[in-house]
């Protein structure tokens, strides 16, 4: 009989795919359907710290508005907390309940007192464990990407020791050394990687000459990238390793486990797909292990990561200059060239 059971962040799962954060978590009735077809866990939409620095900023201009009209108003508007983004507190216990699998909470929080606070707030929600969504956009030419690294280390570091429940980071591809960040992270007891961060990129309406920001979802060959990171991780950290960006099949899930991943995100499939696509992605890979006579994702996980390959230059220097002096390939390719 197929076992699909994984662990992510020492939370078991019945099976290793798991609904990133998207726009889809905040819908009753597809949130239902992702249930039903199979997926394994649930990453609420993000809570950014621009939403509640705005909404802070909201409320404290309506509390000053009138402050000193004349001096008996002084006293009109007492000093009271501002409650956040109470909303999206509210509707994430709201869905802890309401879910039989375990839902996770995403936070893309800057400051280190933000981080706490909220992190703390949501834990308060009831959820299973907590991504720390890390995304920089660095315009300041005097900002080196040590400052950027450390101040992410600082927040998870807080995070970590404010709450309880396993925290896991969701990293950008764009480190100078991915797996020493990594590593930083890994000393820390994050729990979980979530590889990659799928960055949207602005571009131009020629026609209007303007900005705009297209919502860009990722590719097949987009999986690439994960798959080369989680097959170098395997082995060598404490935290789970899960694959993100171009997940969009039962074969690309294999690979990712194959490559020595944990668990994967899924979120472009579903819009291209639509949700049911999760069944399809389950059989597909029950079917496969089948074929090869494996019975639980141990069996195979982490067979062609770096540790285990049996090709010495697959993960290495020399597998980019062997591609590229294979000319005849492209070539066989695209013949047209």
């Amino acid at each position: 009989m197929i076992n699909l059971n994984t662990t992510y962040m020492g939370i078991p799962l019945k099976n290793p795919v798991i609904v990133g954060s998207c726009n889809l978590s905040i819908d009753d009735k597809t949130l239902r359907k992702i249930e039903e077809a199979g997926a394994a866990a649930v990453v609420y939409k993000s809570l950014f710290e621009e939403q509640i620095q705005l909404e802070n900023l909201k409320m404290g201009n309506q509390l000053d508005e009138f402050n000193e009209r004349h001096a008996e108003m002084t006293s009109l508007f007492p000093n009271i907390d501002h409650a956040g983004p109470e909303e999206y507190l509210f509707n994430l216990a709201r869905i802890v309940k309401m879910l039989n699998i375990p839902v996770l909470a995403s936070l893309n929080a800057i400051h280190v007192d933000t981080s706490t606070e909220y992190a703390k707030k949501i834990e308060d929600m009831g959820v299973a464990g907590l991504e720390l969504n890390f995304y920089a956009d660095n315009i300041n030419m005097e900002t080196s990407g040590h400052d950027v690294i450390m101040a992410q280390v600082e927040a998870a570091q807080a995070v970590i020791n404010t709450v309880k429940m396993p925290v896991a980071v969701k990293l950008s591809p764009f480190y100078s050394n991915i797996l020493n960040v990594v590593k930083k992270f890994d000393n820390l007891g994050v729990k979980g990687f979530v590889l990659f961060n799928r960055l949207f990129q602005p571009d131009f309406d020629l026609d209007r000459e303007i900005h705009h920001f297209p919502y860009n979802l990722s590719h097949p060959e987009d999986n690439r990238l994960p798959l080369r990171y989680a097959g170098l991780l395997y082995s060598k950290v404490n935290g789970s390793i899960c694959a993100n960006t171009g997940i969009f099949s039962g074969n690309d899930v294999i690979k990712m486990i194959l490559a020595g991943a944990d668990t994967v995100q899924v979120v472009s499939t579903l819009y291209k797909n639509k949700v049911d696509v999760i069944a399809e992605i389950l059989s597909e890979m029950k079917q496969w292990m089948e074929s090869k006579n494996y019975s639980s994702l141990s069996d195979f996980r982490g067979k062609l990561s770096a540790v285990n390959s049996k090709d010495m230059f697959a993960y290495k220097r020399a597998q980019y200059i062997d591609i590229l002096m294979k000319s005849e390939d492209i070539f066989r390719k695209y013949p047209s060239v």
